[in-house]
This record gives structure tokens, C-alpha cells and sequence, in this order.
């Protein structure tokens, strides 16, 4: 299947397009393969297509480019559709996914995945979404959808259920769990943790610290885990070098951790037996009284809001540069070292017929959870994806 043809649907965008696009471009792997950058929004499509050209041109890539605004142009022959549509204008529209509700008496702490925002923002997501795979069905019946699209489990969901395309749901927040080991367990495993603030918030300040020590984890330990994407359980945790289970000792060391640190996540934690390793932040959205706006429990457990005119800002700070960077006023050498959050690794192993063990992957719950590991394990021709041996978000919903 080596080389191949790649669609990416949300192309222009500052973060999601950014990172695919240059992971992908920068493989050595995929050299030669066709890429279809796919975005409604004509200018920042434009952006992105200029630097994706200098990519290709000054790394060597001998990639054919194409753009388009409408995804049934650019299907046909395809074998892997990324995408991570948002209907626009997204924050506006996930802002009032939250004062709607307000107006009624329910305070959502976030407002993504669960709760009646969680539900409005599938509502707006499912449509777009099935009609990208309707049109799959015609022009590469056999293709991959590889979704980024949150509320991940249900627009999962609604592929299996209205589609035969395979899907795959992938969301980089087991490294939440990863880098809350890594803090708690820093002494023990020989990990260096940063000056700052630390915790699971999604906070764009804070977050590159807690990635930081999520990669040291990962080179560390093994996660077993399962659930939900954004409600996901550590199952079990282990040493990679010597197999070593390391649940007891996280245990020991949690209980005497700083009680401050996601405080919700520590209640949750001792009353369920099991860590939940989204954090707080994303962990609230599937508890309905974390929402009661007689108790206030947010206040309590320190759950901020979605700072939507922040990510706005950043948004456009980011067309920005990728405008600079596609007219050769800014360097790209650090683009080498972007992470396209599993699509990357998915592609090249089905492509190529490798094997890769993927730390976290949305799909179907059919029944692996009473037989874990052995039934966790999700086989297609190329690849093996680890679901619910190394942290899973699965789908659909019961």
C-alpha cells in the first residue's frame, strides 16, 4: 500500500492541520504518496497549503499536493481520511453549549463530551461527520476514517451504527494519565519535573509541563486502561523494564501527595478503587453533581471554564504563523518534531504492513472489558492497536 493517498478534512487548521500535515509530510515512509488537504474555509486552506508545499519542497518529500473545499473532490482512491471537523464558528457555538444551559439552573463545568453540552456539540458534529462517510462509501469504500472529532465516543458511535467505514477514534489524553504518574511517582522512576504549575487542567500554560513529564512516564511505565474517551480508568500499571506492578506504590505515594493536586480526581480515586486518569477537568464532565448550582462543587474542586476567547486569540496567532512560515519568514526545522497524535503511526503501519501498539484508540465496545488483555486486542492487516492494554477511550456508548 506503500505509497499511499492521505485526506485530511480540517486542514486549516492552526493546530490539528499544523501537526498532521507536517507529520505527515516529514515521514520517510510516506515519501511519494498523494496528500488531499481539505478545509471549507478557502483562505486558511490556502494558508496551509503554502506551507505544506515548502515542507514537501525543502524536506524532500516528493509528495503530491492537492487542495480542495469540498471533501468528495478529493476521495476518490483515498485509503486514510483524517479529520477533525468543529461546525463553526467554535467557540462562539461551544460558549453557548454552556449559557443555554445556564439560563435553566445547570452550571456545566466544561461542556465538550457530557452533559446537555456534550449532547448539542455531537448534535452539530454528527451530521457533517456521516456525510463525509456517506460520501467514503462511494469513492473508497475501503478506506480508514481516522477521527479527532470530540465528543469522540459518540461520533464513533455514529459511524458503526449507520456505517460499514472502519473507524478509529484517536485523543492523546491518556498522557493526562501518564504525566500525573510521572509527578507522583517522579522520585521513584528518575523523573525531572518542571518548575511551574502542574496539573491535569486544559490549560495551554500548563499543559506543555505535564507533557513533559508524560514522555518521561511512557519511557518508564505501562498503563492498562479503559472506559470511555475523556472517562477512561488505570487499570493497571506496571515497570516496563522489569514487569514490576506499580499500583500498590502509586497508591502509597498518592495517598500522601499534595491534596491539591486535582482534587476531584482524589475524591473519585477513593471512592471508586480506581484511578481515573483524564484529570478534572475533562474527568467532570460525566458526573451530573459536579454541575448542581445549590452546591457549587466546582468552586471546590477548582474546575475552570473553557477560556473560549483565549483559544480564539490562539487560533489566530496560529494562522499567523503558519502564514509566515508557508512565505518563508519564519523556520520550520521545528515542525520535524510535531506529533500527529497517532494518525502518523497508524497510517505508516497499516500502509506498510508494520506492527504498532498504540497507547490509546477509540473503538466499538464489544465486550473486551470482561477479559482484559487478551481480549483487548484489536487486529487488522498492518496493525495491532493496544485497547485497554496500554489505555483505551472506547465507544460507543451502552
Amino acid at each position: 500500500m506503500l505509497p499511499t493517498k492521505i485526506v485530511i478534512i480540517g486542514a486549516g487548521s492552526a493546530i490539528f492541520g499544523l501537526n498532521t500535515a507536517s507529520s505527515l509530510i516529514g515521514s520517510e515512509r510516506l515519501r511519494g504518496s498523494q496528500l488531499a488537504l481539505v478545509d471549507h474555509n478557502p483562505e486558511t486552506l490556502a494558508l496551509m497549503t503554502r506551507l505544506a508545499e515548502r515542507l514537501n519542497r525543502e524536506w524532500n518529500s516528493e509528495i503530491t499536493i492537492t487542495a480542495h473545499t469540498y471533501p468528495g473532490e478529493a476521495l476518490e482512491g483515498a485509503e486514510f481520511v483524517v479529520s477533525a471537523i468543529e461546525v463553526a464558528p467554535r467557540e462562539r457555538l461551544w460558549r453557548s453549549d454552556y449559557e443555554i444551559p445556564l439560563r435553566y439552573g445547570l452550571r456545566q463545568p466544561y461542556a465538550e463530551n457530557g452533559g446537555p453540552g456534550g449532547f448539542a456539540h455531537a448534535a452539530r458534529n454528527i451530521g457533517p461527520v456521516l456525510d463525509i462517510v456517506y460520501d467514503m462509501e462511494q469513492a473508497c469504500p475501503d478506506a480508514w476514517f481516522l477521527n479527532f472529532t470530540n465528543p469522540m465516543m459518540r461520533i464513533c458511535d455514529a459511524i458503526n451504527r449507520y456505517s460499514y467505514i472502519k473507524v478509529v477514534g484517536l485523543c492523546h489524553q491518556i498522557h493526562a494519565g501518564y504525566g500525573m504518574v510521572g509527578y507522583v511517582l517522579a522520585g521513584d522512576l528518575g523523573i525531572k519535573v518542571p518548575k511551574g504549575t502542574l496539573s491535569a487542567h486544559a490549560d495551554p500554560d500548563i499543559w506543555p509541563r505535564l507533557e513533559f513529564l508524560a514522555r518521561q512516564a511512557m519511557q518508564r511505565v505501562e498503563i492498562q486502561a479503559a472506559g470511555l474517551n475523556h472517562f477512561t480508568w488505570m487499570l493497571d500499571l506496571r515497570d516496563k523494564r522489569s514487569g514490576e506492578d506499580l499500583y500498590p506504590l502509586f497508591a502509597e505515594r498518592w495517598a500522601k501527595f499534595d491534596p491539591t493536586f486535582e482534587p476531584l480526581t482524589r475524591r473519585i480515586y477513593a471512592t471508586m478503587g480506581w484511578f481515573p486518569i483524564p484529570g478534572d477537568e475533562h474527568l467532570c464532565e460525566y458526573l451530573p453533581w459536579l454541575s448542581n448550582p445549590v452546591t457549587r462543587p466546582w468552586e471546590k474542586y477548582d474546575i475552570s471554564l473553557y477560556d473560549w476567547e483565549r483559544m480564539e486569540g490562539l487560533r489566530r496567532v496560529g494562522h499567523d504563523d503558519i502564514a509566515k512560515m508557508g512565505d518563508g519568514r519564519l523556520e520550520i526545522d521545528h515542525l520535524r518534531l510535531l506529533d500527529s497524535e497517532g494518525a502518523l503511526e497508524v497510517i505508516e503501519n497499516i500502509a506498510g504492513a508494520g506492527v504498532h501498539f498504540h497507547p490509546a484508540v477509540n473503538l466499538p465496545n464489544q465486550g473486551f472489558i470482561a477479559n482484559l488483555p487478551e481480549a483487548a486486542i484489536v487486529e487488522t492487516p498492518g496493525l495491532i492497536t493496544g485497547a485497554g492494554v496500554q489505555g483505551v477511550s472506547v465507544g460507543p456508548l451502552p
